[in-house]
């Protein structure tokens, strides 16, 4: 008997810190569920005039919906990307008669980027972005054939001469020939159903693994 005390501790110990840490990740995936929900009513809520608006600020205006209306230029940043296939996201400038702004217009494939998009009045539905996709190992932008490899705000409003104030279009008027690709939370990653999946799945093996470690014990002794 005293034998399997030690074995028996240890498994429901075992299964109790495992049990704990999926029944953790449910409460994770409950809070984190909210916060998509809520960003997703954020981004989807009625826009306010850009013109409306003062002074950027990308902590209380990020994912702010707007709508714009004014003259593409037909300058352009291309971001190298992928949608169904390599290509890039258009960036243009935007010129509302009162500041210059940065546009997300969309995907177009690689042999799509040479065409460029003539001068044209439109109005822009989307949402003010601060995209934080650059880090130690993106490479500098190619200036040379216009190929930037990850959107960075300050830096291209410097090489377009705007605002450092992005839109990423959910449409618009008319339109461009360009695909969209509007905002939303499916950006932010929400794994915790198959971490707790993982943590009770463990729960289950550690169990079964106690179980068969004292049956083995207990015939051995006999």
């Amino acid at each position: 008997m005293r034998r399997t005390i030690l074995p028996l501790f240890m498994g429901l110990l075992g299964c109790a810190i495992l049990i704990g840490l999926g029944v953790w990740q449910v409460q994770r995936l409950s809070w984190k569920s909210a916060i998509l929900a809520d960003l997703d009513a954020r981004i989807l809520a009625a826009p306010v005039p850009l013109s409306g608006l003062g002074t950027a600020d990308p902590q209380a205006q990020r994912y702010l919906p707007v709508i714009a209306e004014g003259r593409l230029t037909g300058d352009e940043i291309h971001v190298l990307s992928a949608a169904d296939g390599p290509g890039y996201r258009v960036i243009g400038v935007l010129d509302t008669g009162g500041r210059r702004v940065m546009v997300d217009l969309g995907f177009v494939p690689l042999a799509a980027k040479a065409r460029g998009r003539a001068a044209l009045d439109v109005m822009v539905t989307g949402n003010l972005h601060w995209p934080q996709e650059v880090d130690d190992w993106t490479p500098a932008p190619d200036t040379a054939d216009n190929i930037w490899y990850a959107r960075d705000v300050g830096p291209m409003a410097a090489a377009l001469g705007t605002k450092p104030l992005l839109i990423v279009a959910r449409r618009v008027t008319p339109e461009l020939g360009t695909w969209p690709m509007p905002l939303d939370s499916d950006a932010v990653p929400n794994d915790h159903l198959g971490y707790a999946i993982t943590w009770f799945s463990l729960a289950a093996v550690w169990a079964v693994m106690t179980g068969i470690f004292l049956w083995r014990g207990r015939r051995a002794a006999s």
